[in-house]
C-alpha cells in the first residue's frame, strides 16, 4: 500500500485529507536555498511555518505529521527540538550532499522521530551506498524536482526514464530501506498522467508519493479545494488503477515502463529550451 503525502498547513484540509484517505500530512518549513534553486520553475514555494506543527497535529487522528526541515545548518538542532516538542512523527533532512550529514542529523534527532532523507543531489546520490548502512533511516524519498536540475535535465521525471531512479532504488532497497519518489497527478490529468506514474511505483516498489498541484488547482484553502474535486473520489480512482496494475505480468509492465519513456521523451523534445 502507497502512502499518499498531501502537503498543506491548512488545519482544515489536513482533516479532510486524512478522512478521505492521506496516510501523510507534510507540513514544509524548507527556506533556506530554495527560491534560488526552483525560483525559475512552477514549483510551489512553501510559506509554512513552525507554528503550524502543533496545529496541524491537533487535527490529526490516524495520519502521521510528516515535517521537511531546512537542509543542515547552525539552526537545524533548535528546528529539530522544535518540530518534535511540537508533534512531528517524521522529520525529512532535503538538499544533504554527504553521508556524513546524515549522520550528523540521526544524531541530533536522537531517535526521537522518524528519519526520512530527501535524496535530491548528484552528491546524495554518489554517496548513496554509505548512507544506506547508516542505522537510523526510516525511509528515502527521492526529490525528483531538485534532482534533475542538478543533473542538468530538462524535467523532472527524467531520471525515472533514464534509468537514474531505478539505479536508486536496486540501492535502497537492497539495505532494506522503504523509499518513495516525485508527485502524483489525478489519473487521466498531468504532463504525465496519474496512472502511469502509479505504474512505475508498483513496478519499483515504491511505498509513498507526493499528490501533486493537480489535487490542490492552486486552492488557498480548504474551502476552495473541497470545490475544485472529490479527493476521496480521486484517490480512489488511484487505488482501483493500482489494482488494476498489480496484475500484470512482466512483459505488461516493461511495456508501462517503455510508455513512461516515451510520454517524458516526447515532452522533453517538444519543451521550449
Amino acid at each position: 500500500m502507497i502512502n499518499f503525502m498531501l502537503i498543506t498547513n491548512d488545519p482544515e484540509l489536513a482533516h479532510y485529507a486524512e478522512k478521505c484517505g492521506v496516510s501523510r500530512i507534510f507540513v514544509d518549513l524548507e527556506r533556506n536555498g530554495k527560491l534560488e534553486r526552483q525560483g525559475h520553475l512552477d514549483t510551489l514555494i512553501s510559506s509554512h511555518s513552525m507554528d503550524d506543527i502543533s496545529v496541524i497535529k491537533k487535527q490529526l487522528t490516524s495520519a502521521q505529521l510528516l515535517v521537511r526541515l531546512n537542509p543542515l545548518y547552525h539552526n537545524t538542532k533548535l528546528e529539530i527540538d522544535r518540530a518534535v516538542n511540537s508533534g512531528a512523527d517524521w522529520l525529512m533532512l532535503p538538499m544533504y550532499r554527504t553521508a556524513d550529514e546524515v549522520r550528523n542529523f540521526i544524531k541530533l534527532v536522537n531517535k526521537r522521530a522518524r528519519v526520512i532523507l530527501l535524496l535530491e543531489t548528484c552528491s546524495a546520490y554518489e554517496c548513496l551506498d554509505e548512507v544506506v548502512k547508516i542505522p537510523g533511516i526510516d525511509e528515502i524519498y527521492i526529490g525528483l524536482n531538485d534532482l534533475h536540475l542538478d543533473m542538468g535535465l530538462n524535467f523532472m521525471f527524467e531520471p525515472l526514464a533514464n534509468g537514474t531512479v531505478d539505479k536508486m532504488v536496486k540501492i535502497i532497497s537492497s539495505a532494506g530501506l522503504a523509499f518513495g519518489f516525485g508527485g502524483i497527478a489525478r489519473v487521466n490529468e498531468g504532463v504525465i498522467p496519474g496512472e502511469v506514474i502509479l505504474a512505475e511505483h508498483l513496478r519499483l516498489g515504491s511505498s509513498s508519493v507526493i499528490l501533486s498541484r493537480t489535487f490542490h488547482r492552486k486552492s488557498e484553502n480548504a474551502s476552495e479545494f473541497k470545490s475544485n474535486l472529490d479527493l476521496k473520489k480521486e484517490l480512489g480512482k488511484l487505488l482501483i488503477e493500482g489494482e488494476k496494475l498489480k496484475t500484470r505480468n512482466i512483459e505488461q509492465i516493461n511495456e508501462d515502463h517503455k510508455k513512461l519513456q516515451y510520454v517524458v521523451n516526447q515532452y522533453v523534445a517538444g519543451k521550449p529550451k
